[in-house]
């Protein structure tokens, strides 16, 4: 399947999706970031950061951890949003681990607007 995009932004609605997802967990929890990825079914895993004395995810990291315990086989695409410039090396990790070198993370800021999309074997 072969997904439109926005000439504005140069994202597709599904991609915009996830962005819109992962903007939604970072203002709702309050966190440094907020995360969404879609598996190759279509359904989508949202979360943010984790920060206990016993346990630290990025929210990237989350996010992958509830698709792997929801039976996701694969990831289509990753989305972040974060005041960082790039997304995180253990977060193009987690996500390539699921879904392979060439799944795109996509990183936006706060405010939603796409910074990078980088593939996660990169």
């Amino acid at each position: 399947m072969t997904e439109s995009t926005d000439p504005g932004t140069g994202v597709s609605p599904e991609d915009r999706k996830i962005i819109t997802l992962a903007r939604s967990a970072r203002a709702r929890n309050g966190v440094p970031e907020g995360a969404a990825v879609r598996d190759e079914t279509g359904r989508t895993y949202v979360a943010g950061t984790v920060e206990l004395d016993s346990l630290k995810l990025s929210a990237l990291q989350t996010a992958v951890a509830m698709a792997v315990a929801s039976g996701a086989q694969s990831l289509e695409a990753a989305a972040v949003v974060s005041a960082a410039d790039a997304p995180a090396d253990a977060d193009r990790a987690a996500v390539r681990d699921l879904g392979g070198p060439d799944t795109p993370v996509l990183l936006a800021g706060p405010d939603g607007t796409l910074k990078s999309t980088t593939a996660a074997g990169a």
